[in-house]
C-alpha cells in the first residue's frame, strides 16, 4: 500500500513547459486515470512519477517519502508501457520471472510469485508457451503479470491498450478491471486519451489540458458536473451539444434565449449581473428525447442524417444555429426519416450553462448549485 503525493510539479524541456504546477493527492489503493488531448501532458507526468524523466520544479511523495531523487528501480513502481516488450525466445513464465530473477530471489520465491500473478491473470496454462503463440490480449496480460511479481508500491499504466483491436480492447479492459479488484490495496495510476477506458476503470479521473489539471473526480462527477467547457466536452461519447445562447433573465431560475430563438427556463441560480451575457449552452445527446405532446419543446430542427447503431441511433439536427448540428442519442427502433422536423426536450437538471471564460454557472463562486 502507498500514497501518492504531488506538490507543484513542473517539466519543462529547453524554454518548452509541458507540466505547469501539479497538486494532486492519491490515496493507497486507488486506482486513477489520467486523461486528455494529444500533448496534454499526461505520459509526461507518468514518466516522473516513474523516475524515468527528472522533474523540473516540485516534490514527489510516495508512502510519505520524497523520491525526486531516488532512482526509478528503488521507488517501488511497475510500470506497463503500450509495447508488450517480451522476450520471444522465453516462456511466459521465463519472462514473468526474468525480473525476479535478475533480483537473484529464491527459486522457491519466483515460483510462487508467477504462478499466484498468472492465476489472478488466467495465464497459468500458458506458463509454457511463448509470446508467438498468444493472443495480442494474452501478452499484454503477461506484461501486466511481470509488473505484478516485483510487488510494487504503485502500478503505472501507459495506455496499454493501445496497440490492440476493438475487441481485445474490450477483453483486457475487463481483466484489469479484474485485476484491481483482485488486488485492492494496490495504487495504480492508468494513462489513456479513451475517456471509455476512464469512466469503467477509474476509483477517480483526473482531466488533463496543456499541462494543467482541469477536474478531479469520480467519473460521474465529471459526467455530471463538469466544471468547465472542456471537460463537459471531453467526458462523454458523442460529445456535450453546446449552442450560443444569452441570458435573459438572471435569478433563482434562469431564462435562457438559444440562437435558434426558442426559450428555456433552468432551474439555476445566477446573479442579475449576467442578465444579457452570452453563454454557452449544453445538453447531452442522451439526455434529449422526443417532446410527446403537452411536453416543453427546449430544441428543434429539420432531421439531416441519421447513424442507425441498432440499439440506439445518432439523430443529427440543423436547428439553425450555425453549422454545427444538435445530436441527439433516441431509441433504435424509433422510427424517424430524414427531412423530418423532430421537437426535442429534457429535463431541466440536464442542461448546462457555461459563461465566456468556459466555466460552469454550477460551479462559478458567484452562483448557487443546481
Amino acid at each position: 500500500m502507498a500514497d501518492l503525493s504531488l506538490r507543484q510539479v513542473r517539466k519543462s524541456f529547453g524554454g518548452m513547459t509541458i507540466l505547469q504546477g501539479i497538486d494532486l493527492e492519491i490515496e493507497s489503493g486507488e486506482f486513477i486515470v489520467f486523461v486528455g488531448p494529444s500533448g496534454c501532458g499526461k505520459s509526461t507526468l507518468l514518466r516522473l512519477i516513474a523516475g524515468l524523466e527528472e522533474i523540473t520544479e516540485g516534490t514527489i511523495s510516495i508512502a510519505g517519502e520524497v523520491v525526486n531523487h531516488v532512482p526509478p528501480s528503488k521507488r517501488g513502481i511497475a510500470m506497463v508501457f503500450q509495447s508488450y516488450a517480451l522476450y520471444p525466445h522465453m516462456t511466459v513464465y521465463d519472462n514473468m520471472a526474468f525480473g525476479m530473477k535478475i533480483a537473484r530471489e529464491s527459486r522457491k520465491e519466483i515460483d510462487r510469485r508467477v504462478r499466484q500473478a498468472a492465476e489472478i491473470l488466467q495465464l497459468s496454462k500458458y506458463l509454457d508457451r511463448l509470446p508467438k503463440a498468444l493472443s495480442g490480449g494474452q501478452r499484454q496480460r503477461v506484461a501486466i503479470g511481470r509488473a505484478i511479481v516485483r510487488n510494487p508500491k504503485v502500478f503505472l499504466f501507459d495506455e496499454p491498450l493501445s496497440n490492440l483491436d476493438a475487441a481485445l480492447r474490450v477483453a483486457t479492459r475487463m481483466e484489469i478491471a479484474k485485476l484491481k479488484d483482485a488486488m485492492p490495496q494496490t495504487t495504480m495510476i492508468y494513462v489513456t486519451h479513451d475517456q471509455v477506458e476512464a469512466m469503467t476503470l477509474a476509483d477517480r479521473i483526473v482531466v488533463l489540458k496543456d499541462g494543467r489539471i482541469e477536474q478531479v473526480g469520480t467519473p460521474m462527477e465529471l459526467y455530471k458536473k463538469p466544471c468547465n467547457l472542456f471537460v463537459a466536452q471531453f467526458i462523454g461519447s458523442p460529445a456535450m451539444n453546446i449552442l450560443p445562447a444569452s441570458i435573459e433573465r438572471a435569478g433563482t431560475y434562469t431564462s435562457v434565449k438559444l440562437a435558434g430563438g426558442m426559450s428555456a427556463q433552468l432551474p439555476l441560480e445566477t446573479p442579475e449581473t449576467v442578465t444579457g451575457a452570452t453563454v454557452s449552452f449544453g445538453v447531452r445527446p442522451e439526455d434529449l428525447r422526443i417532446a410527446n405532446d403537452g411536453a416543453d419543446v427546449l430544441l428543434q430542427g429539420k432531421l439531416s442524417y441519421i447513424e442507425q447503431l441498432g440499439e440506439v441511433q445518432l439523430a443529427y439536427l440543423d436547428i439553425g444555429a450555425g453549422d454545427q448540428p444538435l445530436i441527439a442519442k433516441l431509441p433504435g427502433g424509433l422510427e424517424v426519416k430524414r427531412g423530418a422536423e423532430l421537437r426535442l426536450t429534457a429535463n431541466p437538471e440536464d442542461v448546462y450553462l457555461f459563461d465566456q471564460s468556459g466555466r460552469s454557472f454550477a460551479g462559478r463562486e458567484d452562483a448557487a448549485s443546481v
